[in-house]
């Protein structure tokens, strides 16, 4: 199962921060995965929350250079719906190897419209169904949600299954079992040692 550092090694360091992404770079993991979101100015800022005026937040730049050739990406679009031009912008600024994640649907359609070679994964529920979830590439489900059913429907659509966010080790054991591709968690050095006593993995 692949492990996917959410917003960085968030457990360790401030999330979303060039920090928390430098930490999980040094833990090995295969991918880290960050929240963007349109600032005033314009300006594709990394935090998970609507900024505010006046805080610093590393601009989705800074993040990607930090992470070139170090780390895979995941790149969640915070409510593009409000920013006309959003994911065509960060879709200016990611690489091929990219992964583009995000609640609305609309978005994800557009990065396939655009850059067909992106990969997307869909996270359900706020008002997507899994079968929204279809032409992704993945689908990501929240912990407390994720149903056997649920997976199952998932691999009849095609899609690859990730759930967040995880950070007890019994249960990314658990979820690893069920054949779940990726796991999001704030403590990505923990779930490299859990994961290498998986029987499945």
């Amino acid at each position: 199962m692949i492990v996917i550092a959410h917003r960085g090694a968030s457990a360790e360091l401030p999330e979303n921060t060039l920090p928390a992404f430098e930490r999980a770079i040094e833990h090995g993991v295969p991918y880290v995965e960050f929240d963007v979101h349109c600032d005033r100015a314009g300006a594709l800022v990394v935090t998970h929350d609507p900024p505010v005026a006046g805080a610093a937040y590393p601009r989705l730049e800074e993040v990607l250079d930090l992470c070139r050739g170090r780390i895979g990406v995941m790149v969640e679009l915070k409510r593009p719906r409000r920013y006309p031009g959003m994911v065509a912008r960060a879709l200016e600024l990611v690489d091929d190897d990219a992964i583009i994640l995000s609640f609305e649907r609309a978005a994800l359609v557009e990065v396939r419209a655009r850059r067909p070679a992106l990969l997307t994964m869909q996270h359900v529920g706020l008002g997507c169904s899994i079968r929204g979830a279809a032409g992704a590439w993945a689908v990501g489900f929240r912990d407390d949600r994720v149903t056997a059913r649920g997976l199952a429907a998932a691999r009849r659509l095609g899609l690859a299954t990730a759930v967040y966010t995880v950070n007890d080790e019994r249960r990314m054991i658990e979820l690893d079992s069920f054949g779940v591709m990726g796991v999001f968690t704030d403590l990505p050095a923990r779930a490299l040692t859990a994961l290498r006593r998986s029987p499945a993995g």
